[in-house]
């Protein structure tokens, strides 16, 4: 097993043909800019690198990834730095990672909630377990989905699916999102991560030419598709970041309550 690079927030690794990128961000793995573009800096780098034929994007803790922390005001951080920048915005490294060109495999152990679910559907396949946990759980913040999920969740698992779940911000188990198609394979806890690393094995056994213009006629246009959702998510952000509705969602998720909106 070699190591590839250097992060702060991410290691990465490569074991023949298959390489691990690790999100060490424990317990929960909160996103940010800084990590996000970590993310895509190493999938970036992993296209030049011959010896890599496919990804397993794993992380370490009780999460996969609980998106933004707003209960210590980094995530309001995050929101904050779109309003003068908003091109230099995490979404921007989204769109890179969904640019990116070899096969990705998401080891969900846990909690991929709100933003973090988007990031769980970068990759071309989930496994996941009893424990996992998914969520696009924006409206409940009195707030619109990101992360390219208006675009990536009903291209995933249909049109109906994916307004219930963004509609009621409803938090769904390992087995409901292997029925409905949000993960593929279901397994125990402790084996996620190797189911994960068992099929992108098994896809680094099929020609790396091959595979690599198939992924790319299946996933044609789609970091075009997502930064057009993303730049549209974006804008409606800004403004409903800006209502009563939105403090009180933040407030009702930093203290652990249901939140009481008033439609303004």
């Amino acid at each position: 097993m070699t190591k590839i690079g250097e992060y702060d927030d991410i290691e990465v690794t490569l074991d023949e043909h298959v390489a691990l990128i690790e999100i060490q961000r424990p317990p929960h793995n909160f996103f940010d800019h800084a990590l996000i573009g970590q993310l895509a800096d190493a999938c970036e780098s992993l296209d030049g690198n011959a010896q890599c034929r496919s990804i397993v994007l794993a992380a370490q803790g009780k999460s996969f990834c609980a998106g933004a922390n707003f209960g210590d005001g980094s995530g309001q951080k995050i929101i904050d730095d779109a309003k003068p920048k908003p091109t230099n915005h995490l979404y921007e490294e989204a769109v890179r990672l969904f640019g990116t060109k070899k096969p990705i495999v998401g080891a969900i152990q846990g909690a991929a909630i709100g933003g973090g679910l988007g990031l769980a559907l970068v990759p071309d396949f989930r496994v996941t377990c009893p424990e996992g946990r998914f969520a696009a759980n924006f409206t409940r913040l009195g707030f619109h989905p990101g992360f390219g999920l208006t675009h990536t969740l009903p291209a995933l698992i249909g049109q109906q699916y994916a307004t219930l779940l963004m509609y009621t911000g409803r938090r769904i188990k390992g087995e409901e999102a292997v029925a409905m198609g949000l993960a593929d394979m279901l397994v125990p806890l402790d084996q996620v991560r190797g189911a994960a690393m068992e099929l992108a094995a098994e896809i680094a056994i099929s020609s790396p030419l091959g595979v690599l213009e198939t992924r790319a006629t299946m996933r044609a246009g789609l970091a075009d598709r997502v930064k057009a959702a993303t730049d549209h998510e974006l804008k409606i952000q800004n403004r409903l970041r800006q209502t009563e509705d939105f403090q009180e969602g933040i407030a009702a998720t930093s203290e652990r309550r249901l939140p009481n909106f008033q439609g303004r």
